[in-house]
């Protein structure tokens, strides 16, 4: 019988039991086992509605075995500011709180109050699983939704027609003291920047991208490999970003065409070979500007 090799350096643990109510092959539930296993047992979740107040499942039956607050779609860092704020009153300085929330609850409904809290710099980390639409309510489309890509409000006769928000250079623009992306399809990589925001005081928000198998209508078993194209293609660069200045790349990234990548979603199948092109060109554009803003920050003080 073979034997399962487990990486010493991802924290194990049981802080997401089993019987949640995620979609087979959704990406969410690792990562938030990744998440919990990672800040541990002394933490409280703040959740907007977003996939994940169904995949937890309703007070007493929640799969996360730690305190959840379900709070409305706009109100995340704002409840958890409140949070935040009561528990330090206890004394209980030591106890996290992560706010964890879709792309819909983050790019769009919930960025006044992300804004916000960044702006105070509250003691909170912020996780956005993005899956790049409102999976939740039907496939919609959100601004987190790339160009081209095909969902219920957005269908294959006039496909997303705007490029995808960047809400790590929105929210690195406030100075916080830690920003970064990452998705579960890379776990080192996602515990050690979990770890690494853990240790820090004040707003610390990381973008993690989510296959959604159904709103990205690919195979069930497709998610995770797909996350990884993501990145190589350099669609989804791996990064952090230290207090809005220091950027800082955290994995090689191959350059791989993207049509790959985009001919295994349903999302794009109506595209072109010139829309794909065009998608390429800006994949492309946007690297070269990422180089030159990585080299500079990494000239900064020399």
């Amino acid at each position: 019988m073979s034997q399962v090799r487990i990486d010493k350096r991802i924290p194990q643990g049981k802080l997401v039991a089993s019987g949640h109510l995620a979609c087979p092959g959704c990406a969410a539930p690792l990562a938030m086992k990744l998440a919990l296993n990672t800040l541990g047992s002394n933490t409280i979740v703040v959740m907007p509605a977003s996939c994940f107040t169904i995949i937890a499942g309703p007070w007493p039956q929640s799969s996360l075995q730690v305190p959840v607050f379900h709070t409305a779609f706009a109100t995340g860092p704002a409840v958890a500011s409140g949070v935040r704020a009561a528990l330090d009153q206890q004394g209980k300085h030591d106890t996290t709180v992560l706010v964890w929330v879709g792309d819909g609850g983050t790019f769009d409904i919930g960025l006044q109050s992300l804004s916000g809290a960044a702006e105070r710099n509250e003691n909170i980390i912020y996780v956005c699983y993005d899956n790049e639409a409102y999976m939740n309510t039907g496939i919609q489309r959100s601004s987190a939704t790339p160009w081209g890509a095909w969902t219920t409000t957005t269908p294959a006769q006039f496909p997303e027609a705007s490029p995808k928000k960047d809400m790590l250079a929105i929210m690195a623009a406030h100075n916080i003291p830690y920003a970064a992306t990452a998705t579960a399809a890379y776990p080192v990589d996602f515990v050690e920047k979990v770890q690494k925001a853990k240790a820090m005081r004040g707003t610390r928000f990381i973008h993690l991208l989510s296959p959604c198998p159904p709103g990205w209508k690919c195979g069930d078993d497709e998610g995770l490999e797909l996350a990884r194209m993501a990145v190589q293609s350099r669609v989804f660069p791996m990064l952090e970003v230290e207090h809005g200045q220091r950027w800082r790349l955290t994995m090689y990234h191959v350059g791989e065409s993207v049509e790959p990548y985009l001919r295994r979603q349903g999302r794009f199948r109506h595209l072109s070979a010139e829309q794909v092109a065009h998608i390429q060109a800006g994949i492309d554009a946007r690297w070269a500007q990422l180089v030159k803003r990585v080299e500079a920050d990494s000239l900064v003080g020399v």
